[in-house]
């Protein structure tokens, strides 16, 4: 029998999710000796109404066509959300073959860049579906220089000392930021700009290696987050996530502060200190407008 397991995507999910769920939580005797920790195979086919054979043979990759009713038994089974489920019955999907659409740089519109350099007092950037940094006004550079164009929210987050400076909820903000990537890539898991992202943070940050096993699967789009800025000191902004019609899972992030908090007070300062020159705006915009040569990446 061939190995299957590179592309086994189904499979890995089914394992990592059924070790995170405790005989317990499941409603299952503890009967002890456990060499892994979670529910057994056979034990996830009990309380999802199907024989054990074919659960292994899901998990092996030998069946690769459940029906979204098994699916949905199983989700149940692990415990997932609705969210998780989704994702579940999404990457159990088989693929389409096709000719491969040649690599296009991405960029955001015109109009997006007007419209998040029209807002003062609300820091706005667009990411495309890997995070990669397409478009910024300058109170969300201000924020943050890795919130400019040309770098990767990511690679940023787990790879750069000052993240973890300026963001005093780093530990919170990391295990959101993983989740999140995988909601919007979807079943996109064996593509090569994710596979490339994958294995240079998994290299080099065991934080991200460790969130990335859990195959946890969340679109949060709205919250807050906590600053310690090197201009104005501490500040609680409220984030938006909006997806971008038409495009390719590009979004729209924004971050504000309740009005006359401390931190409003804190945000109009710092987008004071760091309002761009008519000169520096213009040409910003025309550069916006210019496609981006090669994937982005943090410096």
């Amino acid at each position: 029998m061939p190995n299957t397991d590179d592309a086994n995507t189904l499979g890995r999910y089914l394992r990592t999710r059924r070790s995170l769920v405790s005989p317990d939580a499941a409603g299952l005797p503890d009967m002890g000796n456990r060499r892994v920790p979670g529910l057994r195979r056979e034990e996830v086919a009990f309380l999802a109404g199907i024989s054990s054979d074919y659960y292994v043979r899901l998990e092996q990759g030998r069946d690769r066509h459940p029906s979204e009713q098994v699916l949905h038994s199983i989700a149940r089974a692990l415990h997932l959300d609705e969210e998780a489920t989704r994702y579940l019955i999404t990457i159990a999907k088989p693929k389409l073959a096709g000719r491969k659409r040649p690599h296009k740089p991405e960029r955001a519109s015109n109009g997006i860049y007007t419209l998040i350099n029209s807002w003062p007092l609300t820091a706005a950037y667009v990411h495309s579906k890997y995070m990669d940094v397409l478009a910024a006004n300058s109170l969300a550079i201000a924020i943050s220089p890795y919130n400019a164009p040309g770098q990767n929210g990511i690679l940023a987050a787990f790879l750069e000392p000052e993240m973890r400076e300026l963001h005093t909820d780093w530990e919170e903000m990391t295990a959101r930021v993983v989740p999140y990537l995988r909601s919007i890539v979807g079943a996109g898991m064996e593509e090569s700009r994710l596979i490339e992202l994958v294995g240079e943070l998994s290299s080099r940050s065991e934080r991200f290696r460790s969130l990335w096993a859990r195959q946890d699967v969340t679109h949060s789009t709205t919250g807050t987050s906590k600053f310690n800025h090197p201009q104005v000191g501490s500040m609680e902004l409220h984030y938006e996530k909006l997806l971008i019609p038409r495009t390719d899972m590009q979004t729209l992030i924004t971050y504000h502060a309740l009005p006359g908090s401390e931190s409003e007070e804190r945000l109009r300062l710092l987008a004071t200190m760091n309002a761009p020159s008519d000169h520096s705006r213009s040409t910003y915009g025309n550069q916006i407008g210019h496609d981006l040569e090669s994937p982005p990446r943090t410096t």
